[in-house]
């Protein structure tokens, strides 16, 4: 028996082979950042990432796991170069940002022999989202609502504010001030900005040029450390340049294991009266996992060529220096690629820090050892690129899609996700499955029961293949009938062998 998903909504994945290139922290509009920040709140999801895998054939000793050595870091979209390459993840009508790959300008370090993975593990706890919601000065109990954490949102019109925490995974949390846009609700400049009347009831934009009404950067800092501390941030180094009209963003990457982090941030939007109007980030705090060996940012940049350099190769998270603005009559606001199709030429690496960087692991969110490195061009960049030593490192799907895999692979069947969770319908004779995965496909689940256990897998495939997809997560429940009350049986997970936990 199968059953097919129909309602896929925006969360936060990012393919672990992907190279990220950010020139400049994307600035919205306040109806815009209200927009994306309520798909992921209703998706429970976190950042967002363009995103794309070059081919890649593979090396055959690629995750064989070395005598005595951890076991093989699955990697989702993991290619080890050999291919090559494709246009995949460029967006349409844009040019071919990828060159020829990356060069060193100067020696780039050695960093240390092996460093550990980090993982969330668990489900977020009912208290570390109230002291979130005291720090938001958000009244109101703390309730579940499905595979999300909910505080405030009770009015009709969905203008009340709402916070909203995803109960695994990442934690992925968004706020809102001002409600959601399902109803009338946007993100507003704050009470004491000078904003013009948009053509939706009650929603505002302000002038996104400039800083008429903002608060200072040491003002918006400020305003944001109560909600920091509650994620366990207050020491961060902060970056409060983030600017659309009179709001302000307060970004926060934490550093964890004496590392800095890439992908794991924390942003914190405040209005022209000082006061906090939104914010998304995660609530999970990273669990110290397995060490990996890993290698040289000199190494890990050739292994970054290998799989995305060369004139045909794609890369992803690319972003310009300058936002664009939305279109008026609700165009979404997209960053193109920039780079130059006539200039192939390696875009110079000034520098390199060992860091982590936010991947997924068996479909589910990780900090992975990697390499971030400062690229030299307009606007300034950072790629970042996994360093784990390639023989520790799982294979994803050979190489032959261009998109990245949604999720995890640990075994069994090609697109076999891994279940988090299982949770039984009202009746007792339905079987309720959760897992993470990606916006980007669709699933069907299937059982086969016995006298003793269930034996359920979730199986994944690309909505359009080798077509640009925004490469987002989020936790998805697939349900299947049982021929009879589950009555004690064990649930296994088919891809892996492994038991799957009661939610």
């Amino acid at each position: 028996m199968s059953t097919e998903d129909t309602s896929p909504a925006s969360g936060g994945e990012h393919s672990t082979d992907d190279t990220q290139e950010t020139t400049a922290r994307r600035r919205r509009s306040p109806l815009i950042a209200a927009s994306v920040a309520a798909a992921v709140l209703l998706a429970g999801g976190g950042a967002a990432y363009w995103a794309s895998t070059a081919s890649g054939g593979g090396d055959s000793g690629a995750g064989a796991r070395p005598e005595g050595g951890p076991p093989p870091l699955a990697l989702d979209g993991y290619a080890t170069g050999k291919g090559t390459g494709s246009h995949a993840g460029i967006a349409p009508g844009e040019p071919d940002p990828s060159g020829s790959g990356y060069r060193a300008a100067g020696k780039l370090p050695d960093g240390p022999s092996s460093a550990p993975v980090y993982q969330p593990r668990g489900q977020v706890s009912q208290e570390a989202v109230a002291r979130l919601a005291k720090a938001l000065d958000l009244p109101g109990q703390v309730r579940s609502d499905g595979d999300s954490w909910k505080v405030g949102g009770l009015t009709r019109d969905a203008r009340s504010p709402v916070l909203q925490v995803a109960k695994s995974g990442s934690g992925a949390w968004t706020y809102s001030q001002y409600g959601t846009p399902n109803g009338t609700g946007c993100a507003e400049s704050g009470k004491g900005s000078d904003s013009s009347q948009a053509s939706g009831p009650g929603c505002r934009t302000g002038d996104e040029s400039g800083e008429k009404g903002a608060v200072s950067p040491e003002k918006a800092k400020q305003a944001a450390q109560p909600v920091l501390a509650a994620l366990g941030q207050k020491d961060t180094k902060l970056d409060a340049s983030g600017l659309s009209g009179a709001v302000r963003t307060v970004s926060a990457n934490p550093v964890i294991g004496g590392l800095p982090t890439y992908g794991w941030q924390s942003d914190i939007q405040v209005g022209s009266d000082g006061q906090v109007v939104g914010g998304s980030g995660q609530l999970a705090q990273p669990v110290k996992g397995d060490t990996y060996p890993v290698q040289s940012a000199e190494k890990t940049l050739e292994r970054l060529n290998a799989t995305h350099g060369g004139a045909n190769s794609g890369i992803g998270g690319c972003a310009t220096a300058e936002p664009q603005k939305q279109d008026k009559a609700g165009g979404q606001d997209v960053e193109p690629c920039v780079g130059n199709a006539s200039a192939r030429k390696p875009a110079d690496v000034t520098g390199a820090v060992f860091g982590l960087s936010m991947q997924y692991v068996g479909g589910r969110p990780a900090l992975v050892p990697s390499w971030l490195y400062t690229v030299q061009r307009a606007g300034g960049g950072t790629v970042t690129h996994p360093a784990v030593d390639p023989k520790y490192v799982k294979k994803g799907d050979g190489g032959t899609s261009a998109q990245p895999p949604d999720s995890g692979k640990p075994s069994g069947k090609a697109g076999a996700m891994s279940l988090e969770s299982y949770s039984l319908g009202a009746d007792g004779k339905s079987l309720k499955l959760h897992f993470w995965g990606g916006v980007c496909s669709v699933y069907s689940a299937t059982v086969e029961q016995t006298g003793k256990s269930v034996k359920a897998e979730v199986i994944g495939k690309d909505k359009k293949p080798n077509q640009i997809c925004v490469k987002m997560a989020k936790e998805f429940t697939q349900t299947v009938p049982l021929d009879k009350p589950l009555a004690g049986r064990d649930v296994i997970d088919a891809s892996s062998g492994k038991e799957v936990p009661a939610k």
